[in-house]
C-alpha cells in the first residue's frame, strides 16, 4: 500500500498560481500517478495523470496548457503548478496512485483506476 500527502493548497487571487506537491510513502515503486478536483456539490473529476516513467501524461481539457504535471521517482513526489488559476479551478485536489497499468497508453484514467488517494489540499481561487 501507498501512503500519499498532499501539501500547497491555498488561497490566490484569479490569475496567479500555485504549485501542489503530493508525497509518497510505502510501496511506491511504478506506480502512475493522477491529480483530481472535487468542487463543493460536484463529483470528483480528473485533472491531470502521468506514467510513472514520465512518458505519458494526460490533462482534463479544462486545464490544458494551464496546468503541468511532474514526478520524480527519486523523491516518490507528483507535483502539479497551476498557472492561470480561475474562480472555477476552486476544490480540494486528491492525489492518487495505481499500479495498473496495462491501458495507460490507451486511454485517459478514470476516477476507478485509482486505489489509494491522500487527503486532499484545498485551492481556493478568488475573483
Amino acid at each position: 500500500q501507498v501512503q500519499l500527502v498532499e501539501s500547497g493548497g491555498g488561497l490566490v487571487q484569479a490569475g496567479g498560481s500555485l504549485r501542489l506537491s503530493c508525497a509518497a510513502s510505502g510501496r511506491t515503486f511504478s506506480k502512475n500517478m493522477g491529480w483530481f478536483r472535487q468542487a463543493p456539490g460536484k463529483e470528483r473529476e480528473f485533472v491531470a495523470g502521468i506514467h510513472w516513467t514520465g512518458g505519458r501524461i494526460y490533462y482534463a481539457d479544462s486545464v490544458k496548457g494551464r496546468f503541468t504535471i511532474s514526478i520524480d521517482n527519486a523523491k516518490s513526489t507528483v507535483d502539479l503548478q497551476m498557472n492561470s488559476l480561475k474562480p472555477e479551478d476552486t476544490a480540494v485536489y486528491y492525489c492518487a496512485a495505481t499500479s495498473s497499468d496495462s491501458w495507460w497508453y490507451l486511454r485517459p484514467p478514470v476516477l476507478a483506476d485509482f486505489g489509494s488517494w491522500g487527503q486532499g489540499t484545498q485551492v481556493t481561487v478568488s475573483s
